[in-house]
C-alpha cells in the first residue's frame, strides 16, 4: 500500500491513496488551518469504522444474511498530553436486514474484532476498544407495522 500527503495551503493537505482516491485534511484556525477538511486523527477513526464495517457486512453476506444497512459509530477519548494518542475507543454497530439472526451479527463483530480488522487490532495495542451493537430485523418491523 502507498499514500501521499501534499501541503496545499496553510495547514491544508491533500492525501491521495495508492488507488487514486483523494481526501482533504485541514487544521483548526488556532493551528493555522481554515477548517476546510477532516482532521488526521478523525481519519483514523473513520478508517477504523470502515475497516470493521466492511468485515461485518462481508461476513454476514457470506453467511447468507440479508444485510440492508450497516451504520458504525466510533467515539474516542485521547490523552491530555502529547502525543495525544487514543486511550479509549467505543464502536457501536447498527445492522439492519431481512430475517437477520442476532447471533450471526454478534459473531461477525467478534470475528472482525479478533481476526480480520487490522485497524482495530493495531489501535487496540494502545487504546481500550469496546463494542456494542443492535440488530434490526426489517421483516419483523414490516409484520409489526399497522397497515
Amino acid at each position: 500500500m502507498k499514500a501521499r500527503v501534499k501541503l496545499v495551503d496553510g495547514m491544508m493537505f491533500v492525501g491521495e491513496s495508492g488507488s487514486g482516491h483523494a481526501v482533504v485534511m485541514d487544521g483548526a484556525p488556532e493551528y493555522g488551518g481554515r477548517n476546510l477538511g477532516i482532521r488526521p486523527m478523525e481519519m483514523l477513526l473513520i478508517g477504523l469504522g470502515g475497516c470493521t464495517a466492511f468485515d461485518v457486512v462481508q461476513i454476514l453476506r457470506k453467511g447468507r444474511e440479508q444485510v440492508t444497512d450497516c451504520d458504525v459509530e466510533v467515539t474516542a477519548e485521547r490523552a491530555d498530553t502529547d502525543p495525544k494518542v487514543f486511550t479509549a475507543i467505543h464502536i457501536e454497530y447498527h445492522v439492519k436486514g431481512r430475517d437477520l439472526a442476532p447471533a450471526k451479527v454478534e459473531r461477525a463483530i467478534e470475528l472482525s474484532k479478533e481476526k480480520y480488522c487490522s485497524a482495530s487490532i493495531m489501535l487496540g495495542a494502545v487504546a481500550k476498544i469496546t463494542h456494542g451493537w443492535t440488530a434490526v430485523d426489517e421483516t419483523a418491523e414490516l409484520e409489526a407495522s399497522p397497515s
